[in-house]
């Protein structure tokens, strides 16, 4: 296990150093441990980089309730891809001095947060995660894509992944049925959608090396 930590942290401190500021995705279905992951690299750069989740750029409950979404967020058109394209773009090219102030999503309260977390102009590598970097659909093919150095698909057996969606739901307020539900009508639809984009990662992480 330990070897096998060591060779994801080689291959993204090595991209870390490979010159300007890189950018490096970690995507997969919904529950595959990409915030787990994504949040051990950043330990083990120590300093050298800073995690910027997609979630942040969920749409607000009152805007997907104006847009008769609300029964589907978390699907590619909940998001503002756009925005998110921007913040990526604005990444990749630090100015001197400058402090770019990135949104989060609070879970507790199931809403983004702007301004949440802070990317100092002088960390080599931003890792961000989320459903869609490798979604072959504008805008995010077009828009996302072209501005990650490398993404990486999180592989994880779907039985434990979705045991853990309906988990997550739990602890954060839904019944255990309602978790259920909205995990195989919502969050499936969602695993589906992304499902083909393991052939396009750089690399694909086997998650179950790491337990």
């Amino acid at each position: 296990m330990q070897s096998y930590v060591d060779e994801l942290t080689a291959r993204a401190r090595a991209l870390a150093a490979s010159g300007p500021r890189r950018v490096l995705g970690v995507a997969g279905p919904p529950g595959a441990g990409k915030s787990t992951l994504a949040e051990a690299l950043v330990r083990a750069l120590d300093g050298s980089a800073v995690l910027v989740p997609m979630d942040g750029f969920h749409l607000a409950d009152s805007e997907l309730a104006r847009l008769r979404r609300a029964d589907r967020k978390g699907a590619p058109d909940t998001f503002d891809a756009y925005g998110y394209a921007a913040l990526l773009a604005r990444l990749r090219a630090p100015r001197e001095g400058e402090t770019v102030y990135a949104p989060c999503f609070e879970r507790e309260l199931e809403q983004p947060v702007a301004g949440a977390l802070p990317v100092p102009p002088d960390v080599p590598l931003v890792v961000t995660e989320g459903n869609y970097l490798l979604l072959d659909e504008e805008p995010w093919s077009t828009a996302v894509r072209p501005l990650l150095d490398e993404v990486w698909w999180v592989a994880v057996d779907d039985t434990l992944r979705v045991e853990r969606l309906i988990a997550r739901h739990v602890a954060f307020g839904k019944s255990p049925a309602s978790a259920r539900d909205w995990v195989l009508r919502s969050d499936e639809a969602n695993a589906r959608r992304v499902a083909s984009g393991r052939e396009r990662a750089d690399l694909v992480v086997d998650l179950s090396r790491l337990v």
